[in-house]
């Protein structure tokens, strides 16, 4: 009777055991089917985001917009944008991405740019280091009336807009000139605001320090539909350059057959997305060969390259260096 009870009694600990692992395995595939419930739905909301237009709005009795930024703030996410205003971005000790038009570089330190209107770009900064700060200046060419740039006083400035069309880089020389006075335009308000912008761009309009970082233009299509798949696009090889990504993988992100794809991708950038890829590694490489010591072999395969003479041919063509040339100038680079 003993060893009966006692197999009973052993019996029902199994059962008891089997609903515990039933129940919990139940639970288990609860949080499994909301993880993926999680991510589907970030994943639609990405593919289906609003049109990448950015509206800017300048303070109440203000015809400009100054931001200033002493931290990174990661909650703003970079995306690919465009917008009516003239932009002008100072960067004094920051590292990060350069995405305008056509232009991939990084930067590493100090930044000084002017985007002109409706000129496709990316946030700019990755990080702020010590005592770092970014600051934007964002403003329509006819902020101050249709005509006041045309007088031959301000002619000056008005081909500086036009030269930013293309997106302008300034060199050291401009940025020490100009670069205090864009950190202390937020401290002021109305007419003196103004007033110090306008010392600004005639400044900048007299500059020889600089680069044009889309020399051959860079015609947009500037179709609401067309600029949210291009951000889609852009989004997953920032995220995904060092592996293979396949057209098949990111026609099928958009919705598109691959031949639809890479004739829309062609069109809008007028790259192929194989190359665009190749410039996303290496910027990447130029950031790692400038900000670590792990050798350029690693660097390459690092940055997604499976060959590294094909690495090497790919560098020297982007840069107009090779990679252990373009390493030793920015260990020596004084900014």
């Amino acid at each position: 009777m003993a060893n009966l009870y006692s197999k009973l009694s052993h019996t029902q600990n199994k059962i008891t055991l089997s609903v515990n692992m039933v129940y919990n395995f139940g639970n288990f595939i609860h949080f499994l089917l909301f993880l993926y419930c999680n991510f589907a739905t970030k994943l639609y909301r990405m593919i289906h985001q609003k049109p990448t237009l950015e509206k800017i709005s300048p303070d109440f009795g203000s015809s400009i917009l100054v931001k200033k930024h002493t931290e990174f703030l990661k909650q703003i996410k970079a995306f690919w944008h465009f917008h009516p205003e003239i932009e002008l971005v100072y960067v004094n000790k920051g590292k990060g991405k350069r995405h305008i038009g056509n232009h991939l570089s990084y930067f590493n330190n100090s930044q000084l740019l002017l985007i002109g209107s409706n000129l496709p770009h990316n946030g700019f900064t990755d990080r702020l280091t010590t005592n770092g700060s970014e600051t934007l200046i964002q403003f329509t060419p006819e902020f101050l009336g249709k005509a006041f740039f045309d007088v031959p006083e301000m002619k000056p400035i008005s081909i500086l807009f036009e030269k930013a069309k293309k997106g302008i880089l300034f060199g050291v020389k401009t940025k020490q000139k100009v670069g205090l006075k864009i950190e202390k335009i937020s401290e002021k308000k109305g007419f003196k605001q103004i007033l110090i912008l306008l010392e600004i761009l005639h400044t900048l309009s007299k500059a020889e320090d600089y680069t044009l970082l889309n020399a051959d233009g860079f015609a947009f299509e500037a179709q609401p539909q067309d600029n949210e798949k291009i951000d889609v696009v852009f989004k997953h090889i920032n995220d995904n350059f060092t592996r293979h990504i396949a057209l098949e993988e990111i026609a099928d992100l958009v919705s598109m057959t691959v031949p639809a794809f890479c004739r829309f991708f062609k069109k809008t950038t007028s790259k192929t997305f194989t190359k665009l890829v190749n410039e996303y590694r290496v910027v990447h490489a130029t950031k790692l060969l400038s900000e670590s010591n792990i050798s350029i072999a690693d660097v390459s395969f690092e940055c997604g390259f499976n060959n590294f003479s094909h690495f090497n041919k790919l560098f020297k063509e982007f840069t107009g260096k090779p990679a252990s040339k373009y390493r030793s100038e920015m260990l020596n680079l004084i900014q």
